[in-house]
């Protein structure tokens, strides 16, 4: 298994990369305005991963044009700016959280579907984040995978595609179900 894991220019891009590292799969990191869609097809990647970051989905690089052009070939999986990413690229808006969350633990509820599916109903997990996905504006291609206690959109799912999104961090050590969460994305 070959894994592109597309480095947002984030710090916890190596965190991931151990994690993904220690299922027994190649990864390559890349950064995201050092790769396109064809060279991605050329390499012949399993499944992508687009990591954390600083910004907004529109601040990128190439990410929302890969997302864009390969769902319907290749799994995706996005972790908090990459789950912004597949909101975005689906319909949904992304807005400013009413309540910033860097480096806070919160209870997260799960529908244990996807990728979350086999994992226990509630756990806690790692947020670094200050935009969200607005309910309000949910795209109808995706579905709610996870919550907060008050609403806060935590993961979701394509409902054709395989692509899923977490808005938390499962490579935090204090997601204690994030290696888990990881190997049900390889094995999805």
């Amino acid at each position: 298994m070959k894994i592109l894991l597309i480095d947002n220019y984030d710090s916890f891009t190596f965190n991931l990369y151990h994690y993904i590292s220690s299922l027994k799969v190649t990864v390559d990191v890349v950064r995201n305005d050092k790769i396109n869609s064809n060279e991605i097809l050329k390499k012949k990647y399993n499944r992508i991963v687009i990591s954390p970051g600083p910004g907004n989905p529109n601040q990128s690089g190439n990410c929302i044009n890969i997302l864009k052009t390969l769902h319907k070939e290749l799994p995706f999986l996005g972790v908090c700016l990459g789950h912004q990413i597949i909101g975005q690229v689906f319909g949904s808006k992304i807005i400013q959280a009413k309540k910033l969350m860097h480096g806070k633990t919160s209870k997260i509820n799960s529908k244990k579907i996807g990728i979350l599916k086999n994992l226990p109903k509630t756990f806690e997990a790692t947020r670094y984040h200050s935009l969200i996905i607005d309910k309000k504006t949910l795209s109808n291609q995706l579905e709610i995978t996870a919550e907060t206690d008050d609403g806060i959109i935590m993961g979701v799912q394509h409902k054709k595609y395989n692509i899923h999104g977490v808005q938390f961090h499962p490579e935090s050590i204090k997601t204690r179900i994030g290696i888990n969460i990881l190997k049900n994305f390889i094995n999805y």
